[in-house]
């Protein structure tokens, strides 16, 4: 991935396309003005057009002397892409389990577009699934999409998957977005907090305190309630009287924030030499709280932050070559991929796509599913439900880690 790094950096160092627009905007001017002296005086024509003939000629150079160095960029980039990225044919398997539950991939097509925000596309695509419902045939080795998905096929046209309520949600948290990053506007994000406070309060969440401290820092600096600068001087005397009025529900929870915000007004003056410099420069302040209200807005909605559509797309991406070299290795030795339920080999991904803790049985070292799930013995030690059957057979056995025995009876379930 260095040397398409490096192509990019340099596609970017190139001239871009704005010298190439002013160039080409100078000819249309030219052309224009043109055509007002042909106007104005027809029988100036000939000579007008004479005149215009070189003039056309050389700003149609300079255009493609400045595209030039674009498409060298680009040329190079694609070479470079064709290189990493060789025409290999895909993994293939005889159980895809996908295969046999296309409305879950079009329900995670349709969500990822709401998600979005494109509801014009989302809408499309969701009469167009309608109107050609899947028929998929069972694979073998995979659950029955008919026996299994029943009620979930009834919820994905009545439900989630044709919900004209989740678009409107997904158009409110787009508008307080905007608001916030565009117009520092915090109002509506506080107002959609307030009504869901007693939620956020059970989630442990603190994006309403975050909230209100931003406008606290906003009122502090000068700024008015809805993102418009007001009278600085009057700043501080507006943002005590916001603390007052809305920092009462926080003073048990955050005490010693609040306490912090309200003696930075001590310093007001001198904000920046003051030890609350980091409340009032933050320069990632405002994302901070956009990303903080994004995850919480899809949590409510029993949603994650980021589009699992996305997120699996990458994670496949990411597993592809790791996959590709397995293919090959399991071809020439003439072997076959026999487990179900997990990869053959690791994929190491980034640990913002680990989502839950995953076990491996100490004695078996395969991972942990709901059929075959860990078990705790009376002595602390861990292994898995097929492993501790094989090891006791049903009667009083030993640790495999430690002195301690057993019945399997005594063993519990961990939930991770």
């Amino acid at each position: 991935m260095d040397a398409l790094k490096h192509e990019v950096e340099q596609l970017q160092k190139r001239d871009n396309l704005e010298k190439s627009i002013d160039d080409a905007q100078k000819t249309i001017d030219l052309l224009l003005n043109a055509r007002k002296a042909l106007s104005a005086d027809p029988n100036s024509t000939p000579m007008t057009l004479a005149k215009l003939q070189n003039p056309v000629k050389q700003s149609f150079d300079r255009v493609n002397d400045d595209l030039k160095k674009i498409h060298s960029g680009l040329n190079k980039y694609s070479k470079a892409l064709d290189k990493k990225f060789k025409d290999k044919p895909l993994p293939t398997a005889e159980n895809d389990a996908l295969s046999s539950h296309p409305s879950l991939v079009n329900r995670a097509i349709a969500m990822h577009l709401l998600r979005e925000g494109q509801f014009s596309v989302a809408s499309t695509f969701i009469q167009e699934a309608e109107a050609r419902p899947p028929h998929p045939e069972p694979t073998p080795g995979t659950p029955n999409p008919y026996v299994q998905e029943k009620a979930w096929e009834k919820d994905l046209v009545n439900g989630t998957f044709n919900s004209e309520k989740l678009q409107q949600q997904f158009a409110e948290m787009y508008h307080i977005l905007r608001e916030l990053r565009q117009q520092r506007n915090l109002a509506p994000a506080i107002a959609w907090a307030r009504e869901r406070s007693a939620v956020l309060e059970t989630r442990g969440s603190n994006l309403e305190f975050e909230l209100c401290r931003l406008q606290f820092v906003c009122l502090f600096v000068g700024y008015d309630g809805e993102g418009n600068m007001g009278d600085s001087a009057n700043g501080p005397l507006r943002a005590w009287a916001y603390a007052r009025s809305e920092f009462g529900p926080f003073q048990h929870r955050y005490a010693r924030e609040v306490q912090q915000l309200v003696g930075a007004m001590a310093f007001w003056q001198n904000i920046s030499d003051s030890p609350y410099r980091r409340f009032f420069y933050n320069d990632s302040a405002w994302e901070e709280v956009a990303n903080s209200f994004t995850r919480e807005f899809c949590s409510l909605l029993g949603l994650s932050a980021d589009s699992p559509l996305y997120i699996a797309a990458t994670a496949g991406a990411i597993a592809l070559p790791t996959l590709l070299k397995l293919q090959n290795i399991m071809k020439e030795k003439r072997t076959e991929w026999t487990t179900q339920n997990e990869l053959p080999v690791e994929i190491p991904l980034p640990p913002s796509y680990h989502f839950h803790s995953i076990f491996v049985c100490p004695v078996s070292k395969e991972q942990g599913t709901d059929q075959n799930p860990p078990m705790m013995m009376p002595c602390g030690h861990v292994i898995a439900q097929e492993s501790l059957d094989k090891l006791s057979k049903g009667a009083k056995f030993k640790c495999p880690y430690c002195p301690g025995e057993s019945h399997p009876r005594d063993a519990k379930k961990v939930f991770l």
